[in-house]
């Protein structure tokens, strides 16, 4: 941002100022079309003459302290027409609309009656009342539209209505005209509402509004007069292209009003062009066009206007467009040399590279929600509404998308979610089953419903207007907002071209952090390796257990009376895990990756409904009195804190005998004499060293029998999975049994707030509008609580075995402002779900380049 130079004649003071070239005018005092306008002026473009109020003296006019509006008026012609324009510091912040043709009386009507005609000089009067009456006097506007006389008559029928309104005359003095609109203006920024709607979206309590009084190329009279907006970049594809419209005998942006008869810009089969009718106007707007891209180093739209063929450049405003044209724009701009290629990484947000990864409903069609609840899996899906995961694959069976509606999902639902278009649930966050799940599918999926109702035995769902909803019936899931549509609304296509590629290449030079993703299939980990990860991070096995081969034999190795039939069991199981890990390590050759030995408790894998017990007892060859008896009998209190992770691991160690097995004849068979296999293992849920040791020795003991019996060797990488508050303070002991520390802050957070992470959904969204939470912990890293127990873990880790490697494995890895908090403790990297792993790559590279620029 440039310097302000010494303050030149003409100009006023800081807080009313002529826009000259040297103006004190900066966009955290006067806004960002202050500034913007003194720019076009430093490029020696055709800008009308126009007067910056600061933010300060827009506050004092709300409070009734008026500058000097005569001097402010002295600073342009006696006769000359005004507008007022907004100036926030951010366009996306709002503000009052603007009001043009300020300054036309009986007197200056008749004057520019001669110079642009009686009919063009009427019509501007008649505006000006109109939008003065409503807009600024706040009178009834139904008084005014229903005045149909046009010229000479419609101006005394709109004067007329005025006066009987107002009970006073139209204001003949250009000086109370203007008095009024600032303090108009100013007053609507200072109320209760528009605070409230700006700060909605994103803008501080205390924001601050400037003003722009601007002398006006009218758009209206004799010769070619009209105006208009052009930019050279399409803003929802962000491809070159001439964009906008032009209308003649026309003011502000009337040309893009719905129904208008405008002109394209330039020479258009479908119909007359502004090329057409005024070359050498197009011609120059092109040329400020292409000026102002360069030398303001943005994609701009420009507004201007032709007065008697003659152009005037208004306004000129950054072009913000969809996800795919942020980046598009970016890479370009950077590729052309107007930008450096850090700066075009910077101006792209890593959420936005989501919407590229997944479709999208789009922007332009209508939207029929019935309801909303957390945003847990971006993209959006349409289909027919199912209640079970067998509905689901019976659906997808015959090629009909359909949406799975639960009240939370269970493992036992992911084969439905994966025949599925998208999910919805009742209950659960942001790290709930189907929230994670979702993520690593790339499916579409909204969480915590709970303002519909769900009725699963009617097989109903309750919109939150009430309208009813039956299986079969079509909706959508938007999953990048949360909302739940009525229908099936247009969709934009998923878009990974050549920028997005290049810009995430540029990412990856500038990043510090690895970037790994979650995955647990061999489809997962093809995903994330076309997301170019650097690995794989975490790898859940006990999702492979639910495979409809694999099932049966679980539980079969549940039921088992003792060891050697569990082992037998289990024995059935290892070709199956052993098949698994090899397809991994080939997909991910040459890249690390890590798999989680077992986790849940084991009563996930066992049927609760009749049916299923009867099927269950019937696989068995046993009573299902008994299968019913055994099943009560594995219950827990809370799962989640009892039998499961390593102490399942402990308890039952042929579970992870034969994982260990799997994992190592899987590193023979995939493994080449240039390029080994280095497996990852890590142990769940771990709170004392001592756990560690067991599972390490029995671990080593299958190690060595493998390379004994295949006469290879082979070597491997142990790892704790740090997720409760003792394994972090303990952190230095674990580590001195291990090669590396992986956190899952999922775990991690729940046992640190001593909250659900399915449940927590249901009060979150009022503990974080009444401020007791800043942000949902499960959603953004809690940095003082969860925060600091990661920089303690990372501490002492590293201080109980030097050069041990650290990561997180919890989603928090794929949010932007978690990641940087990762990256502040000190991480060697994250890892997340596949689809979140472009945005992990971009949020660390500019961590990264923050870093140098307030270094240098």
């Amino acid at each position: 941002m440039e310097d302000a130079a010494p303050q030149q004649p003409g100009e006023t003071s800081r807080d009313v100022t002529l826009i000259t070239p040297t103006a004190p005018v900066q966009s955290p005092t006067h806004g960002g079309r202050a500034k913007c306008l003194q720019r076009l002026v430093r490029l020696d473009l055709p800008v009308p003459r126009t007067v910056a109020l600061s933010f300060g003296a827009v506050k004092g006019i709300a409070a009734e302290r008026m500058p000097d509006v005569e001097a402010l008026l002295g600073e342009f012609a006696p006769d000359a027409v005004l507008c007022v324009r907004p100036s926030s510091e951010d366009p996306d912040w709002g503000g009052p609309g603007a009001v043009l043709n300020i300054g036309i009386t009986d007197d200056t009507h008749a004057s520019l009656a001669e110079q642009i005609g009686r009919a063009a000089a009427t019509a501007l009067y008649t505006r000006f009342v109109h939008a003065y009456a409503v807009d600024v006097a706040r009178l009834d506007a139904d008084a005014f539209a229903g005045i149909e006389a046009e010229g000479e008559e419609g101006l005394a029928a709109a004067l007329a209505a005025y006066e009987e309104e107002a009970e006073e005359p139209f204001p003949q003095d250009r000086a109370v005209q203007l008095s009024q609109v600032l303090r108009s203006m100013a007053r609507a920024w200072e109320g209760t509402t528009a605070r409230i709607l700006r700060q909605a979206k994103g803008a501080p309590a205390d924001a601050g509004l400037g003003l722009v009084v601007q002398e006006m190329a009218l758009g209206l009279g004799h010769g070619e007069c009209g105006s208009g907006v052009l930019q050279l970049v399409n803003q929802s594809t962000g491809l070159p292209q001439i964009t906008g419209r032009y209308l003649s005998q026309s003011q502000g942006r009337e040309a893009l009003a719905k129904g208008a008869a405008s002109l394209y810009l330039e020479r258009d089969p479908r119909g007359p062009s502004l090329e057409d009718l005024a070359p050498e106007a197009f011609s120059e707007l092109l040329s400020h066009a292409a000026l102002a891209r360069k030398r303001l180093r943005a994609e701009m739209q420009m507004e201007f206007t032709i007065e008697n063929g003659r152009l005037f450049i208004l306004d000129g405003v950054v072009v913000t467009g969809t996800s795919r044209a942020a980046v598009r724009m970016a890479v370009r701009l950077a590729e052309d040399g107007i930008i450096t290629r850090q700066e075009a990484l910077m101006r792209v947000e890593p959420r936005a590279l989501s919407e590229l990864l997944h479709r999208q409903v789009d922007p332009e069609a209508a939207r029929d929600p019935i309801g909303r609840g957390i945003a847990a899996s971006p993209g959006a899906a349409s289909g027919r509404i199912v209640f079970s995961s067998a509905e689901a694959q019976a659906s997808a069976a015959r090629n009909e998308p359909c949406i799975l509606v639960r009240r939370e999902t269970s493992p036992e639902d992911v084969r439905g979610m994966h025949a599925a278009s998208a999910v919805l649930t009742e209950r659960g966050g942001m790290t709930s089953h189907a929230a994670v799940i979702g993520r690593g599918l790339g499916l579409p999926c909204v969480v915590g419903a709970n303002r519909m109702r769900f009725h699963l035995r009617r097989r109903e769902l309750l919109a939150e207007d009430g309208r009813l909803f039956r299986e079969g019936d079509i909706i959508t899931v938007d999953g990048t907002n949360g909302t739940i549509l009525s229908g099936a609304p247009a969709m934009v296509e998923a878009l990974l071209d050549d920028s997005f590629q290049t810009l995430l290449a540029w990412a990856d030079a500038e990043r510090d952090i690895g970037v790994r993703a979650n995955a647990d299939t061999p489809a997962d980990a093809q995903t994330a390796r076309n997301f170019a990860a650097g690995g794989i991070g975490l790898c859940r096995t006990e999702h492979m257990f639910f495979e409809p081969g694999r099932l049966t034999v679980m539980r079969e190795m549940i039921f088992a009376d003792g060891p050697e039939d569990r082992r037998a069991a289990l024995d059935q199981l290892l070709p199956m895990q052993r098949a698994d890990f090899t397809e991994l390590f080939r997909i991910m050759t040459g890249l690390p990756v890590c798999i989680r030995l077992f986790d849940p408790p084991l009563h996930e894998f066992l049927p609760t409904d009749r049916a299923g017990l009867r099927e269950l007892a019937e696989a068995l060859g046993m009573a299902v009195s008994d299968v019913t008896r055994r099943v009560e009998q594995m219950g827990e209190y809370n799962p989640m804190l009892g039998m499961r992770g390593v102490r399942l691991g402990l308890t039952v160690p042929e579970i992870y005998d034969m994982q260990a097995r799997a994992i190592f004849e899987a590193t023979l068979e995939a493994s080449r004499e240039d390029d080994p296999v280095v497996p990852e293992v890590m142990i769940p849920l771990v709170s004392t060293p001592r756990e560690v040791e067991i599972v390490k020795t029995r671990i080593d003991a299958v190690a060595a029998a493998v390379k004994t019996e295949r006469g290879r060797d082979f070597t491997y990488r142990l790892g704790v999975m740090v997720e409760t508050p003792r394994a972090c303070l303990l952190a230095d002991q674990i580590a001195a049994h291990a090669h590396f520390l992986s956190f899952g802050t999922n775990d991690l957070t729940q046992m640190t707030y001593g909250l659900s992470r399915d449940d927590a959904g249901r009060f979150m969204s009022d503990y974080v509008g009444m401020g007791v939470f800043e942000e949902d912990p499960f959603h953004l890293l809690d940095r003082e609580g969860v925060g600091e127990l990661l920089r303690i873990g990372v501490a002492r880790g590293r201080r109980g075995r030097k050069g041990i490697t650290m990561s997180i494995c919890g989603e928090h890895g794929g949010n932007p402002e978690s990641l940087g908090i990762c990256r502040d403790a000190g991480f060697d990297y994250v890892s997340c779900s596949p689809f979140r792993v472009p945005v992990a790559r971009l949020a660390a590279a500019q961590f990264a380049i923050r870093d140098k620029i307030e270094a240098g």
